[in-house]
């Protein structure tokens, strides 16, 4: 009789020693323990904190805030403000990918860093420079002056001005993902339905947008998240203006100081974080609906020519990309070099007072500098450890216990930034009663808040790079004598350092410029650069949060610069070896 094969994974658990099964078995319970205290805990607390009352579950937070005319005028804002931007976002999204991938377009590649822009820079910095092209005594003002004195600038301190900012800040997210879906598109199923007769609005109308459909509702509902979870366009626009919003209004709540200030706004976060993991589980259902219908090789190559329209659609196409892209930015940084806000620009008014006042004289700006630096390459090392870890185990050791860990690992990144910010006051001011560890007030707070929202994106980077190195490399370097550090290294490490890489500096840029958890988290001598930013502009002080934010978007145009040329040197070396 034959005897029955055993697996190789279940073979090495049989011969292996015991202490080894121990240390696993004491490894997965410290790793269970670590997720429940930082990413489960606050969140239960947050819950739990909203039906409290003196001595039993108590809805009466819910019914007096519901019971408020001004909680549902503030609901009645939230959805025209995600409603109206995602349609933005999502109209310009689809059609940008479309032209740019299908049509003949040339420099395809400058385009797509064009687009990619107003979501690379924070949305906060966005908005401000928005603000001072439209402001009353800016170029743009004089421009429509010249054309009629009864013209004026838009107002963006207004609901539509944050659906018009949201839009242009989040339809990249939508490009990204309609771009992907369309390269996957068999062509030949175009091809069948032309030589059917249809035409090329046809085609796209009845084959391109039914089988693209779920990856563009995958990408509008994750900018619909975005859209949702965004502070810093809702706190400097809508603020100024009285207009509320779930995520300032949490906000308003948080530093006012009535009695029952944290039970309302935990109230609040509930129903905003309650909306945005329903969000995201409808995202990733679409996303992975989409997924079935990729083919096996993305089609870069242009499906229709436009003719001797081309130079007409390639100039419309730069003059939106850099009016939307570059000339807020310059805006911005032109009202950074005034005496004082509101002069005309001419040589007489500039300075470069405002750049030395924050790089050198105000110790605030300073220590947020330090804080945001130290902030950023801590939980950067911190996430690129931890999260290269979770994926390697994840991908090469699946089961429903790994893929539980990558689900709550997830939650903190799904949840609205002011909703996690709460949620980790409520667990470290007094996590246990009577016991306060000094966490919170310390910028140790901002670190553990950093940490456990970033965590996915680390791991997500590295998931896809091990995955694209596959198992059977490793085998390989088994066969051929490598283990242990040899074979992480010189082989593993190699390989799948640019995907590790691109997601640990993504990390550090999206947590030195971080706002939304930091407004609710931050303290005496531990303000981050976002912080001082949204401080000036509610001092009134325009020309420091201008000066300061400039920098901000040197900081980042030139690490986007940096990372673009590190893949393209990085792709060059592996085609040399």
């Amino acid at each position: 009789m034959n005897e029955p094969i055993i697996p190789k994974q279940h073979e090495k658990r049989r011969n292996q020693p015991p202490f080894l099964a121990v240390y696993q078995k004491m490894f997965v319970v410290i790793a269970a323990a670590l997720l429940v205290l930082f990413f489960i805990f606050p969140i239960l607390r947050l819950v739990i904190l909203s039906v409290s009352g003196e001595s039993e579950v108590d809805l009466r937070h819910y019914q007096d805030i519901l019971a408020e005319p001004q909680t549902w005028t503030v609901l009645q804002n939230t959805v025209v403000m995600v409603a109206g931007s995602t349609f933005l976002a999502v109209a310009l999204g689809v059609f940008m990918a479309w032209l740019i991938t299908y049509s003949d377009v040339r420099a395809k590649r400058f385009l797509h860093v064009l687009v990619l822009l107003p979501f690379v820079i924070p949305s906060y910095i966005v908005s401000l420079s928005w603000t001072q092209l439209m402001s009353s005594n800016g170029w743009f003002a004089s421009v429509l002056t010249l054309l009629s004195e009864n013209l004026e600038p838009w107002n963006l301190y207004s609901l539509g001005g944050m659906i018009f900012i949201l839009g242009l800040s989040h339809y990249p997210l939508v490009y990204l993902f309609t771009v992907g879906v369309l390269k996957r598109i068999p062509r030949e199923l175009e091809w069948a339905a032309r030589s059917s007769g249809a035409g090329r609005i046809a085609v796209f109308w009845k084959v391109t947008m039914p089988i693209a459909l779920p990856g563009i509702a995958g990408g509008g509902l994750l900018a619909f998240l975005a859209n949702l979870d965004n502070f810093g366009i809702p706190a400097f626009l809508g603020i100024p203006a009285n207009i509320s919003v779930l995520s300032t209004a949490i906000y308003q709540e948080v530093v006012s100081v009535h009695a029952d200030a944290f039970s309302r706004a935990a109230v609040l976060s509930v129903v905003l974080g309650g909306v945005a993991v329903l969000g995201t589980v409808v995202q990733w259902l679409l996303v992975r609906k989409s997924k079935q219908l990729e083919t096996a090789r993305e089609d870069r190559s242009p499906r229709f020519s436009l003719g001797k329209f081309r130079i007409w659609a390639e100039s419309g196409l730069w003059t939106f990309l850099l009016f939307i892209g570059i000339v807020p930015l310059s805006a911005m940084t032109t009202t950074s070099f005034l005496r004082t806000y509101g002069l005309e620009w001419t040589w007489d008014n500039l300075t470069w007072d405002h750049y030395w006042y924050v790089l050198y004289e105000n110790t605030n700006v300073q220590s947020a500098l330090e804080n945001s630096l130290l902030l950023a390459c801590v939980t950067t090392v911190v996430v690129l450890i931890i999260g290269t870890i979770v994926a390697y185990i994840r991908i090469n050791k699946p089961s429903p216990l790994n893929r539980a860990a990558e689900t709550i690992i997830t939650v903190p990144y799904a949840l609205p930034g002011v909703v996690l910010a709460l949620a980790m006051i409520f667990a470290w001011m007094e996590p246990i009663p009577g016991w306060n560890p000094g966490i919170y007030g310390s910028i140790w707070i901002l670190f553990i808040a950093y940490s456990t929202r970033f965590m996915i994106l680390q791991v997500r980077g590295s998931a896809a790079a091990f995955m694209q190195v596959g198992a059977s490399m490793e085998e390989a370097a088994h066969v051929f004598g490598a283990r242990g550090s040899v074979k992480w290294i010189k082989i593993m490490v190699p390989l799948i350092l640019p995907g590790m890489l691109t997601g640990a500096f993504f990390v550090f840029l999206t947590s030195l410029t971080e706002l939304t958890v930091s407004s609710l988290l931050w303290s005496a001598g531990h303000e981050t650069i976002g912080v001082m930013i949204f401080n000036f502009e509610q001092a009134g002080y325009t020309t420091h949060s201008a000066a300061l934010s400039s920098i901000v978007v040197m900081i980042f145009l030139a690490g986007f610069v940096f990372m673009m040329c590190g893949q393209t040197i990085w792709k060059k070396r592996g085609r040399k070896g």
